[in-house]
């Protein structure tokens, strides 16, 4: 059989938790087709690996990455250590669904500048990423803080119920299209205002698309712990699976969390 390529000499990590083994592996349209001793097979092409590990690609559970994956589709940064996907869309900032008339608040200045905001539907969002043909797979979160601007016109108030059922609306459309799922930043001034069950709510729109609710809690200081848990009851409410994105103590926190294990 001729394969694409041949990669020979190497230690395979293969990602189920076994022991790594050394072999050689055959690639054909894109697949892996065939691993162990390929020395009678044929190939377009030959890479002696000289022992050195190959595994599958790691995948960066966090980034601000949205418009970057666009703006520098190589993605060397993340290519160069090995990742091949990227999560987009964290601590309640996303390139998707957003519509701005100025320039973007903090912490969604973190993604670029008012002209990158050029996505109102994550359709839009899914087209551009598949045109650009970025270096990683990319997987995207749909930010509460951005959906929260697309419709309030003060950021630091609770959301209106007519606002609350209008991020709803927008959250749906985005998991029907394709979305990974629900992020907040809940620690930011943007978001902060925002009560447990504005994000309770909106986690609700989750549970019919299998999607997830990834979080940056409010606060990683004293209150910690009842941060964790108002993450938790979002999850149990929604019953959706919950992410935190930042699992730590920070500043004076340290000692009381210490205290506590």
């Amino acid at each position: 059989m001729l394969f694409d390529t041949i990669i020979k000499n190497v230690e395979i990590v293969d990602g189920t938790n076994e022991a790594s083994y050394h072999a050689d592996l055959a690639i054909k349209q894109d697949r892996i087709a065939k691993i162990g001793d390929l020395a009678g097979f044929e190939a377009s092409k030959i890479i002696d690996g000289q022992g050195q590990v190959l595994s599958p690609g790691f995948i960066d559970v966090h980034t601000h990455d949205d418009t970057n994956v666009i703006r520098y589709p190589d993605c060397l940064p993340k290519i160069s250590q090995g990742v091949t996907t990227v999560i987009v869309g964290n601590c309640g900032i996303s390139a998707s669904p957003a519509t701005l008339h100025v320039a973007p608040p903090d912490p969604m200045n973190l993604l670029g500048k008012q002209e990158d905001f050029k996505y109102p539907t994550f359709a839009e969002y899914a087209t551009a990423v598949e045109q650009a043909e970025p270096a990683v797979n990319v997987a995207a979160l749909i930010g509460h803080t951005t959906l929260r601007n697309n419709v309030m016109d003060e950021l630091l108030r609770e959301a209106s119920e007519g606002e609350l059922q209008s991020m709803q609306t927008a959250l749906a459309q985005a998991m029907a299209e394709g979305a990974l799922g629900l992020s907040s930043g809940l620690a930011y001034a943007s978001a902060k205002q925002a009560t447990a069950s504005e994000v309770m709510r909106l986690a609700e729109v989750l549970a019919e698309f299998g999607g997830i609710y990834t979080t940056h809690m409010r606060t990683e200081f004293e209150e910690i712990l009842s941060a964790m848990e108002e993450a938790f009851e979002t999850g149990l409410h929604a019953r959706v699976p919950v992410v935190i994105s930042h699992l730590k103590c920070a500043g004076a926190g340290n000692w009381v969390c210490s205290r506590q294990r």
